[in-house]
């Protein structure tokens, strides 16, 4: 697996000047733009818009990618499948852990903007291995189930990038919860992302620690997707090599 995760690095950044680099870059780029647009166009009342914004960012980012690049990973691999022998799951997992890799390296940037927004780190960044093992479990078990489910129905690649299209608006990355409606706020409990990016919001931001309430959902979270994903691959990876 460290060999195909190695081979991704290299692909991503070849022949690029700034290579890894580009991981700190592009999250505190994003975050310059939309909360300039943000800021004077559409005046949420945010303390520490900036922190706030790139906190929800990277989270995003993070699910985004690994799902996104998770739903080819069979049907691109179906050469090497057919040829060499390899624990199926090998490849959604190593896509996982190479956007996680990126994740991890993207903090470097937040770090950067907690410390230039003067936002202390408080002991409650204890809990941060918990928001992110859950999380990374939440996102292999969405990638995993997204990889079989493209090698049996084509289409879901597409259905899935305009899923997350809905998502990533459905998700309170650049605005604050409380602009939208109460019904709406209910609704939002339903989204597995506004806990986790809240999560990381209370520890961070806010320098609170997290409700049991919050730990648990986040914990159950990340166990019944990855619970679902695993299932669910297993069960038919026997007839990969009959559709790939």
């Amino acid at each position: 697996m460290s060999q195909l995760v190695s081979r991704d690095f290299k692909t991503k950044y070849r022949r690029s000047y700034l290579g890894i680099l580009w991981s700190l870059l592009n999250p505190l780029f994003m975050m310059i733009i939309v909360s300039s647009v943000f800021s004077f166009v559409f005046r949420f009342e945010i303390e520490n818009f900036q922190v706030y914004l790139i906190l929800g960012q990277v989270m995003f980012n993070f699910f985004s990618e690994a799902t996104q690049v998770g739903v080819t990973t069979i049907i691109g691999s179906g050469q090497l499948i057919k040829k060499v022998y390899l624990p199926k799951y090998i490849f959604p997992l190593s896509k996982t852990v190479f956007s996680f890799l990126n994740f991890l390296i993207s903090f470097i940037a937040v770090a950067g903007v907690l410390a230039f927004y003067r936002i202390p780190l408080t002991l409650n960044i204890i809990y941060l291995p918990v928001v992110m093992v859950s999380y990374f479990c939440f996102t292999l078990g969405i990638a995993l189930f997204l990889s079989a489910m493209m090698v049996f129905l084509r289409d879901t690649q597409h259905f899935y990038g305009l899923f997350l299209m809905g998502w990533s608006y459905l998700t309170p990355i650049f605005y604050p919860v409380s602009s939208l409606a109460d019904w709406m706020q209910k609704i939002m409990q339903l989204n597995p992302l506004y806990h986790y990016i809240t999560y990381l919001r209370t520890i961070l931001l806010y320098g609170t620690a997290p409700s049991v309430a919050q730990n648990v959902v986040c914990v159950v979270l990340g166990i019944l997707s990855l619970t679902i994903g695993v299932s669910f691959f297993f069960k038919r990876q026997g007839k990969f090599i009959l559709y790939i």
